[in-house]
């Protein structure tokens, strides 16, 4: 029996596919092994949002030839997409596969015997328009559920639609479908992934239904406690939606929200669909209807033609707004996008200042409203994961909690009290007290 590893980088959309591609392999009588466990076969998933994610894959190749010299290491995922011909001059690369081909490797690379030239099998990504479906399983506490792929937006300094072409959905039914069996595999927490979840409902090129229909009937799933957004553009963040999913027992007060830049001129730049004033009105929607929601802030840092007074801007605008975190990115230049020949750009030292001020901010605001919940009693999720002793979990509204080791506690769903913040930054519980049965 052949061994095959996996190694994924960047988004839960790549989680969820290389789960499903894991899972095709089983199928197929091969046995997934880790990384460190001298595999037969590598599979990277990529990523290529920064360019930091570029050196990562390169560095993951390494790592492999170290672990089995005579291993065959297929690389697939965006980088794969947008520079096939790049990555299979990597020394150890054996096969490069696009968007389209990546779910089809086991036929395509027959047997993955290696040849002389690496394989590049990578078409070009307009005639990228089927949608796979998937979902991972067994891999983390939580499934991520793939129901979305692809964009249509055109924002000047994304590679995505590059990489995933454009705009497609599954059907709701077969949302469902998968959903009914995540539940069957007893998974606590299902969070919805996509490219732009929020456009969901785009098949064969038209508009068949909305986000909001399918949010709608996932909440009548049976078996399923919680449902997370991954992220949703604020634009299509609906009022209906955060009104629904605040009445849901089972869709979670957290949202997770990009913004980019609280300045309207950069915004505009940037080809986003929403001023800030329009971000402003969801973040104050969703705390009217449940003050105690969670909502992270994606956030670019040194945009070309950010000036001090646009910096500025942004940095105000998220002290003022009540969110919980933010996730910080350095603008790094990318090829094939309008901002790369756009005027003004920000030097790199300049760039890592304002990254770091925000990213301090960001601190501020997490204890903020850590400090929030204290006192409060949360349902939280216990994962696997155990460091010196102790095992975490996330509440349903994103507080990470740290509690003693318990193996009945592993993938299971605790009410607890929120008592303090500890010296990493997560919070102490109250410890469960058990009723232990006698015979």
């Amino acid at each position: 029996m052949r061994k095959v590893a996996f190694y994924t980088l960047g988004c839960k959309l790549n989680f969820s596919e290389t789960s499903t591609i894991g899972r095709m392999f089983e199928e197929k009588g091969y046995k997934k092994v880790e990384f460190s466990e001298t595999p037969d076969i590598f599979i990277i998933n990529t990523c290529s949002v920064t360019d930091n994610a570029d050196k990562k894959c390169a560095k993951v190749v390494r790592e492999a030839k170290k672990i089995s010299p005579n291993g065959y290491v297929a690389i697939i995922g965006c980088y794969a997409q947008l520079k096939p011909k790049e990555i299979s001059e990597l020394e150890g690369v054996d096969a490069v596969l696009g968007a389209a081909e990546k779910f089809r490797l086991i036929e395509l690379l027959d047997g993955f015997v290696k040849t002389e030239e690496p394989k590049v099998l990578a078409q070009e990504i307009k005639e990228t328009k089927d949608f796979i479906s998937g979902y991972s399983i067994n891999d983390r506490t939580r499934t991520f559920l793939k129901v979305q792929d692809g964009c249509n937006y055109q924002c000047t300094f994304c590679t995505i639609p590059l990489a995933r072409g454009k705009s497609r959905s599954d059907t709701i039914e077969h949302v469902i479908k998968n959903a009914q069996e995540i539940a069957a595999s007893e998974t606590k927490e299902v969070v919805l992934t996509g490219v732009n979840i929020g456009d969901f409902g785009i098949i064969n090129g038209k508009r068949e239904v909305r986000f909001f229909d399918l949010v709608k009937e996932l909440d009548k799933v049976e078996g399923i406690d919680r449902i997370r957004i991954s992220s949703i553009e604020p634009n299509l963040l609906s009022n209906e939606i955060i009104e629904f999913c605040a009445d849901s027992e089972r869709f979670v007060p957290h949202y997770h929200i990009p913004l980019q830049s609280g300045s309207d001129k950069l915004l505009q730049l940037m080809r986003r669909r929403y001023k800030r004033e329009v971000y402003s009105s969801r973040v104050e929607l969703i705390k009217k209807l449940n003050p105690n929601a969670c909502i992270g802030v994606d956030v670019i840092v040194g945009f070309p033609g950010e000036t001090e007074e646009d910096f500025l801007d942004t940095y105000y605008f998220l002290n003022e707004l009540d969110v919980s975190y933010f996730h910080v990115f350095t603008y790094s230049e990318r090829d094939n996008t309008e901002a790369v020949d756009m005027e003004g750009a920000v030097p790199m030292k300049e760039r890592n200042r304002r990254s770091k001020m925000l990213r301090g901010l960001s601190e501020k605001k997490k204890r903020a409203f850590y400090e929030s919940q204290l006192g409060n009693e949360y349902n939280v999720l216990f994962e696997h994961e155990i460091q010196d002793g102790y095992m975490y979990g996330f509440t349903d509204n994103y507080v990470r909690v740290r509690a003693k080791y318990d193996p009945m506690l592993v993938n299971e769903i605790k009410k607890v009290k929120l008592v303090s913040i500890n010296e990493e930054g997560t919070v102490e519980i109250e410890e469960p007290e058990y009723v232990y049965e006698t015979h």
